[in-house]
């Protein structure tokens, strides 16, 4: 992904429509260039439309509510309309959303239990959160299985997505008590692209999350690389989010 192809995706997000002149004037760059990136690049194909009228379009817009995120993903709204469900309604909202998004529900009696146990662990994570940080984060926006793959180049597969005022928290959840190396990678693959997704103003922090573990908290390894990522067990999500957003500070 070339820097530029990012800044250009960034800034069509951005707008509510704005053309090839107007990014090349705003990025100080030749328009000509623009334009190329725009017919060949493969953020534009998957991340970004155009309409008649030859103005370009974020799919989703980078500011809140993030308009357009609910196009894929099963589930989409502010965390305080989430609480207010039931187990049943909700469910009800995932299903049918699944369905909307073309996420399979072949093996229903596995995906829909593990839906189960990844909401109960957010409720726990939530409960947690208003007893320390207030009221505030009934206005964070949540999404269950985001699935985005309008072609065959970028795909963006995530369990839950809890977007703050300036950070987005990408949750894996594993029903395992210990942490694999390619469950590792999985959780870490798909954040470059959440950060062009939602833009320079959110910083993408991937978590794995073991639902089997208890009281398990630490950073592993990506990879063969020197970047890290929190794993931890559901009970000690807060924890986490704890790390980066600093409540019990």
């Amino acid at each position: 992904m070339r820097q530029t192809d990012r800044e250009i995706c960034a800034v069509i997000c951005r707008h509510a429509g704005i053309k090839a002149k107007d990014i090349a004037r705003e990025l100080n760059i030749d328009r000509q260039e623009v334009n190329h990136i725009l017919y060949s690049s493969p953020l534009m194909k998957e991340l970004c439309w155009q309409d008649r009228d030859y103005c370009w379009h974020g799919i989703v817009r980078q500011e809140r509510p993030h308009v357009g995120l609910q196009e894929f993903a099963a589930y989409y709204d502010r965390v305080g309309s989430f609480l207010l469900l039931s187990e049943e309604e909700w469910m009800a909202r995932m299903t049918e959303g699944c369905a909307n998004i073309g996420r399979s529900l072949s093996d229903t009696r596995g995906l829909l239990h593990s839906f189960r146990d990844c909401r109960a662990q957010i409720l726990r994570l939530f409960e947690d959160l208003r007893s320390m940080a207030g009221e505030r984060c009934l206005d964070w926006e949540i999404a269950f299985e985001l699935r985005l793959k309008r072609s065959r180049h970028v795909r963006i597969y995530a369990d839950v997505l809890i977007i703050t005022e300036d950070k987005l928290f990408s949750l894996e959840f594993k029903m395992k008590n210990r942490v694999e190396p390619e469950e590792v990678l999985q959780a870490a693959k798909y954040a470059p692209y959440l950060e062009i997704l939602f833009g320079p103003d959110y910083e993408v922090i991937p978590v794995l999350v073991l639902t089997g573990a208890r009281e398990a908290f630490d950073f592993e390894q990506i990879g063969q690389t020197d970047a890290v990522l929190p794993v931890c067990s559901g009970d000690m999500l807060f924890n986490v989010f704890d790390e980066y957003l600093g409540f019990l500070n």
